[in-house]
């Protein structure tokens, strides 16, 4: 059998588009976690929005914007651009929740004092509506609903450009001790 024949013919139909691109420059890593390590959260989350200190690699790739930072609460900014989009022509479930899940995760870290830090230990989205280009600019806004000593819970909302709301998350974040704090702590 010939090798064309295995090809869908309504694959072969479809014409060229133009070829879009997306650079994207990030800092190392490393230099944003040492800065994180050393900073109470909601200072380093100010020197992120001062720009004196270089953004996740995560952010830089998906364009978040960390707007504001209060100790409880944040806001987030991303453009719902093509660059995002899924097979069905919105952005992908996955951007959205990233941003979801920054905007929760920053909320706990601005909450938490130096040596301490935390990880997502869950995340649930809800998506309300469909996010297109035409959606305009996305802004997430996360509060700490509870901070306790092992756990802390987060919820966040995600409204378009013309304020409807487009999903909402709740998150709980597992607090733990630094490493580096432990071993800069004195003997019991």
């Amino acid at each position: 059998m010939p090798t064309d024949a295995l090809v869908s013919p309504s694959l072969t139909a479809v014409p060229a588009a133009p070829v879009r691109r997306r650079v994207v420059e990030w800092a190392d890593p490393r230099v944003t976690a040492r800065a994180g390590q050393a900073r109470a959260g909601l200072d380093f989350l100010r020197a992120l929005i001062a720009g004196d200190v270089p953004p996740p690699p995560l952010i830089a790739l998906l364009g978040i914007d960390l707007v504001s930072a209060d100790a409880g609460r944040v806001t987030m900014r991303m453009g719902a651009d093509e660059h995002l989009y899924n097979p069905l022509g919105s952005v992908h479930g996955g951007a959205i929740a990233s941003l979801l899940d920054s905007v929760t995760g920053c909320a706990v870290h601005s909450t938490l004092p130096l040596g301490r830090g935390y990880t997502t230990l869950e995340i649930k989205v809800n998506y309300l509506r469909a996010v297109t280009a035409a959606s305009g600019v996305l802004t997430a806004v996360g509060h700490v609903v509870h901070a306790g000593r092992r756990q802390a819970v987060a919820e966040a909302r995600l409204s378009d450009a013309a304020n409807r709301l487009c999903a909402t998350a709740s998150s709980t974040c597992l607090l733990f001790d630094l490493p580096e704090a432990r071993a800069a702590a004195p003997a019991a």
